[in-house]
């Protein structure tokens, strides 16, 4: 009876899609509602969802003989402060202090990565040099370049600007714009390349200069979705300075810490609230934003395409079907596109509607004078943001000419390479992937399964809202100084508080799409009798699991990136060899580090882009 469910299930869900159609709804049709539920392979897709917390057995069988058991008084501790924190007026204005330098690194450093990114983008466009001189060497070669800064984490760049330029506020902003800059650089590089050129062609054929062409063929349409993509990267941001202040870069992370290290917890709490309050606010005033101006979604899960996995931010776009697509999710959902390996066309009209596929009652089209209105805001939001990062930065006492005067160099003609040969690489290398490994396994199966654990209370998604938002809050380096109170230093402690950080990201994203997504099927199934974990399971999931697990993904190469900020715990990977050769000053073994490290990640975001262009495939 057992091997019978799946058929029944698939024949409800197949009948729930035929009824929504005859209604007059949209979205996919019956028979790809049975290939998005059965896999060619014969895989329930909403299983590979889950299959990733396999990883949890092996992980909680090896648990036992990593607990020393001297911790959990501190902990509990720990747990209780988090309802007392401390009101003392210096400590608050401390943490309010601190929170202020954190903020405004964060601004500086995304605005400045913004400008660069667009800039590079331009510079890395094949469309752009075609247009100005019929050439697209430059733009490969550009393109090829940036592979290197990208695969930098920000912390790296951090440390290395820090022994390189001594310690300034322009330092931490730096570390962030480089690596942000990159990723902008990518992303809008191949959204500029993926714009229909018909209109671009036109204008430079009635003689408009290249610049006035390039700017009124390319410049509306790719507006929204740089306004969407660049929200998310202002998150980001956030997260970045509060993780280089735990490293000494200033800012509320380096109270954070030392509060954790001298077990102040009620301190602690204090600057973590206050975080919270704004991380939170950003997220609701960016999500406001996106549903006032309908921009793209961060993340379109919510139905069945097929995509461009070279994207850094897995730019889709809806193509104006109804269905729930997202142009400039932050990295795996498809475009509506027949070619997996080339982006769909935006649309025509950046601010109808259809570019914000994914919000509901969206389907009505504009007024004229909304469409005015809207353009307006975009840009006077932009106008108002330079007055307040010239504040911001006068009152930083930033100086970014600082970064020109550098210390003097190491002088590598005496280095010790036989030293650099004789470190363990196959050792270094294999922790640091089976690091990455597990906590992407931790991150990516845990998300739909609590979700599914909690579906038929409707009380405990607040309490899960919450959790997560502490793991986004909470910087891995602080999670695995947390979990050596319980835990011996190694590689399933750093797992754990990379995956925990990460799982909060997952899990916040799979939550809205699902909430977004259209989903009769579950209706039809709970309404059949069926119970609510497994209507979720199949009847929602079965048409998020390609678009999830394309970003899964990609969060697993952003993993292996933000390995290296977990060194700390003494994983023997390359995070923490990387960091005893900075300490040591051995400049030798730190170049060759830095290589190693460049060179794998830019090995595992191609891994990525090959998971993500057949994960997003049509069927």
């Amino acid at each position: 009876m057992a091997s019978l469910i799946p058929a029944v299930i698939r024949t409800k869900i197949h009948s729930a899609w035929a009824g929504w159609g005859a209604a007059g709804g949209q979205g996919a049709s019956p028979d790809r509602a049975q290939t998005t539920l059965i896999w060619p392979t014969g895989i329930a897709a909403p299983l590979a969802m889950v299959a990733p917390a396999l990883v949890l057995i092996p992980v909680l069988g090896l648990l036992p003989g990593l607990v020393h058991g001297g911790g959990f008084d501190l902990l509990a501790e720990f747990v209780q402060a988090a309802f007392t924190p401390s009101l003392d007026p210096l400590v608050v204005g401390s943490a309010i202090k601190g929170l202020g330098i954190t903020v405004g690194i964060a601004l500086l450093g995304w605005a400045a990565s913004g400008l660069l990114g667009l800039a590079l983008a331009l510079a890395s466009s094949r469309q752009v040099w075609v247009t100005y001189c019929g050439q697209v060497w430059p733009a490969n070669l550009l393109r090829r370049l940036l592979a290197l800064p990208r695969s930098i984490h920000e912390l790296l760049w951090g440390l290395l600007l820090l022994q390189v330029v001594g310690l300034q506020a322009a330092v931490a902003i730096a570390a962030i714009a480089i690596p942000y800059g990159a990723l902008i650089a990518r992303v809008l590089g191949d959204q500029i390349d993926a714009l229909p050129s018909g209109a671009l062609a036109a204008l430079r054929c009635s003689g408009v200069a290249a610049p006035q062409a390039l700017l009124t063929a390319l410049g509306p349409p790719l507006l929204p979705g740089l306004l969407s993509y660049g929200g998310y990267r202002l998150e980001c941001a956030l997260r970045s300075a509060t993780l280089l202040g735990v490293f000494g870069l200033g800012g509320l992370g380096t109270e954070l810490k030392l509060c954790l290290q001298s077990l102040q917890f009620h301190e602690l709490w204090t600057g973590l609230w206050l975080l919270l309050v704004v991380m939170l606010l950003l997220e609701t005033a960016l999500a406001g934003l996106r549903r006032r101006w309908l921009m793209p979604r961060r993340l379109g899960l919510g139905g069945p395409s097929s995509g461009n996995p070279r994207l850094e931010a897995g730019a889709a776009q809806g193509s104006g079907s109804g269905r729930a697509l997202a142009p400039w999710a932050p990295a795996g959902p498809g475009l509506a596109s027949p070619n997996p390996a080339r982006p769909g066309p935006l649309p025509t009209n950046p601010l109808a509607p259809e570019s914000g596929a994914g919000h509901r009652g969206q389907g009505r089209a504009p007024r004229p004078d909304k469409l005015g209105r809207r353009g307006r805001e975009m840009v006077l939001a932009l106008v108002v943001m330079v007055p307040l990062l010239v504040w911001l930065a006068r009152g930083m006492g930033v100086h970014p000419l600082g970064l020109l005067h550098w210390q003097p160099l190491p002088n590598l003609g005496g280095a010790s390479w036989a030293s650099v040969l004789a470190l363990p690489w196959p050792q270094l290398v294999g922790t640091t992937l089976l690091l990455t490994l597990v906590a992407a396994g931790l991150a990516v199966g845990l998300a739909p399964l609590l979700l599914l654990v909690i579906a038929p209370w409707p009380w405990a998604r607040p309490l899960l809202q919450l959790a997560w938002a502490l793991a986004r809050l909470w910087p891995p380096p602080l999670s695995a100084l947390l979990l050596l109170l319980l835990l011996k230093p190694g590689l399933v402690t750093a797992a754990l508080a990379l995956g925990f950080h990460n799982l909060g990201i997952l899990g916040r994203l799979l939550l809205e799409s699902s909430d977004d997504s259209q989903a009769p099927a579950e209706g039809a199934l709970q309404g059949a009798g069926v119970g609510p974990r497994l209507a979720l399971f199949y009847g929602r999931f079965s048409g998020l699991a390609r678009s999830y697990l394309a970003y899964g993904a990609y969060r697993a190469d952003v993993m292996l990136r933000e390995s290296v900020v977990v060194g700390l715990v003494g994983a023997a990977g390359l995070g923490t060899q990387l960091l005893e050769s900075l300490s040591s000053f051995a400049w030798d073994q730190l170049l060759a580090l830095v290589g190693v490290y460049a060179l794998l990640t830019l090995v595992g975001e191609d891994l990525s882009d090959r998971a993500r262009r057949r994960l997003l495939a049509p069927t």
